[in-house]
């Protein structure tokens, strides 16, 4: 089941994008959250809201906590390089 609320993807700029969530306006910085900065904008758009805590992007399989967004010092950000 999927949230009756509204998503939307806003504004995209060479540091982030914005995204809105119902009444709410969160900037997601390319800096805190790498995987989004060399995405096509089609694919940035393509974004789902399947319960109120958690966003999915289905072209890139990402999916994020909204509180990551909210509060992203508390996710720090832990990846590995695959050689």
């Amino acid at each position: 089941m999927k949230c009756q609320f509204k998503i939307e993807v806003a504004n995209v700029s060479k540091h982030g994008f914005w995204i809105l969530l119902g009444e709410e306006e969160l900037f997601v910085p390319f800096s805190q959250f790498p995987w989004f900065k060399d995405a096509p904008v089609s694919q940035l758009l393509n974004v789902q809201w399947p319960q109120p805590h958690h966003l999915y992007w289905p072209d890139l399989d990402v999916d994020l906590a909204v509180e990551s967004i909210r509060h992203p010092e508390k996710f720090p950000l832990v990846s590995k390089q695959i050689k």
